[in-house]
Order: C-alpha cells, then sequence, then structure tokens
C-alpha cells in the first residue's frame, strides 16, 4: 500500500524501519489485554489511571492513587484538585461511546477543556500564536503552526485519518500511526490550551477504532507519565520551529507506544 501517495500529512517514511524495530508478537500482546479484576460497571479502573497520568504530565498535582481511591471509594477531595481530570475522565467516556470523527473530536475538547478555558475556546481552534512551554520549567519546546494554516493542516490530519480508519492495517501499522497521528496533533496543537490531553486520547481513540475496545486498557498515557523527560525529549527532537520539523527523527517518539503494552500498573 502506497501511503506516502495517499496521506496528506502524516509521515509514512518511517513505517519498515518502525515494523522491523518494534517487538515481536504485539498482535497477540495487544490481544492478551484486559480489564482490571477491580472495574466495575461504574468505575474503569485503566481509565481513571490514563485519566490521572495525562493530566500529571500537564502538571496537575494529584496523585495517581488518590485519584484512583476518589473514583473507586468516593473519597472527598477539594474541587480544584478532582475538577479537570474529572472532565478528561468525561471525556474518555464520550469516547468510549463514540466513533472517532472530527465533530466527536471536537466535541471531546469541550469536555476536556470546561475548566481550562472559557466556553468560546472550547472546541475551538485558536486564532493566536502558540509558544508550547514545559509546565515544570516554562522553557520553550517548540512553536506550533501558525492560526492562519490551522484550518487546512487540520482537514488534512482528518482527511488521513478517516482515509487511515477506512484501510486494512497489520497491528505495527496501526501503533504506527496512532503515534503519528499523536505527534502531527500535537504540533499543529489547534487549541489554546488541552492540546497536550487531547492528543493522547486521540492516539488511543484511533487504536480502539481499528482494534476495539480492549485499546482503552493500554496504559500509554502511564507509560509517557512514567517516563516523562524521554516522552518530551522524543517530541522535541523534531525541532523548534513547525515549519522546520523534521519527522525522520520521530523513531524513539513512536517506539514509545508498544512499551505501554508491556507497562505494569497495580491494581
Amino acid at each position: 500500500m502506497d501511503f506516502e501517495k495517499q496521506l496528506k500529512i502524516i509521515p509514512s517514511m518511517l513505517l519498515a524501519t518502525y515494523c522491523e524495530q518494534i517487538q515481536q508478537g504485539l498482535a497477540l500482546q495487544f490481544d492478551a489485554l484486559k480489564d482490571a479484576d477491580i472495574s466495575t460497571d461504574t468505575f474503569s479502573f485503566y481509565t481513571s489511571v490514563s485519566v490521572i497520568s495525562s493530566s500529571k504530565i500537564e502538571g496537575e498535582p494529584m496523585e495517581v492513587d488518590s485519584y484512583i481511591k476518589y473514583k473507586m471509594l468516593n473519597i472527598n477531595y477539594l474541587p480544584n484538585l478532582v475538577e479537570k481530570p474529572n472532565d478528561l475522565y468525561e471525556a474518555y467516556l464520550f469516547a468510549q461511546a463514540n466513533k472517532l470523527t472530527k465533530t466527536n473530536f471536537l466535541q471531546s475538547h469541550k469536555l476536556i477543556a470546561k475548566h481550562l478555558l472559557p466556553s468560546f475556546a472550547q472546541g475551538v481552534y485558536r486564532k493566536n500564536n502558540m509558544l508550547v512551554m514545559e509546565h515544570k520549567t516554562f522553557r520553550i519546546q517548540f512553536e506550533a503552526a501558525p492560526p492562519t494554516q490551522l484550518k487546512s493542516l487540520c482537514g488534512m490530519l482528518w482527511k488521513d485519518i478517516e482515509y487511515l480508519i477506512k484501510v486494512e492495517l497489520t497491528t505495527p501499522q496501526i501503533f504506527y500511526f496512532a503515534s503519528m497521528i499523536h505527534i502531527v496533533f500535537v504540533n499543529i496543537h489547534p487549541f489554546e490550551d488541552g492540546n497536550g490531553r487531547a492528543g493522547r486520547l486521540l492516539e488511543k481513540w484511533f487504536i480502539a477504532e481499528k482494534l476495539g475496545k480492549k485499546a482503552w486498557f493500554i496504559q500509554s498515557e502511564f507509560n509517557y507519565y512514567k517516563n516523562i523527560n524521554n516522552y518530551y525529549k522524543n517530541l522535541n527532537r523534531l525541532g523548534i520551529f513547525y515549519e522546520e520539523l523534521d519527522y525522520t527523527k520521530a523513531l524513539p517518539f513512536l517506539l514509545m507506544l508498544p512499551q505501554s503494552l508491556i507497562t505494569e500498573v497495580n491494581n
């Protein structure tokens, strides 16, 4: 399949190298995924871990085990500790119940941004330039795509996602393109805030669209959080300026997602 001719913005040049380097038995590892024993009809252990891990990558103070206790045992915490993780939790539940489309993804951002942005900026592309900074050091990571290009860039990204959803892909190919969707989206950075959370959700949502609900048991967000320095380092390998990004340097980031299948989370 000639992905290079079909895809508008998602790079495919590393696909062969990627498939050679990932661990053997990726499909079997995915098939072996199962929900945690402590999950119930009203509490999802792995969704809770994913949500709080993704939130902590963005600097949220609540610890993983505290959020699990809060969701599982209804322990009371201050609203400012749980509001934004709970918004993200609602976005994950929405994604798990709906098809991956542009409209649904924008709706998921509205949920994510409920306590991040004013209502007029939720699920809406930004109109300003964006410098992305690391939340602890405030060091500039990169300059995102210009606002004048967002409609075009996001249009190409969604055309590619729609194409990839339709065509038959192997499990390694699905993981490759999920990671590429993640990094391309984050580099575009279309929203005023919530892009990191949305990008990690989008990555997993794509896998679920291709491989089914077991995708929601992958602990990609937890793996990224446990390896947060490498997560940011690998994202930043491509360059600082959007127009000069070099996706031939993306392989270390792409290889992080398969590692999530062997990441252990205590439950």
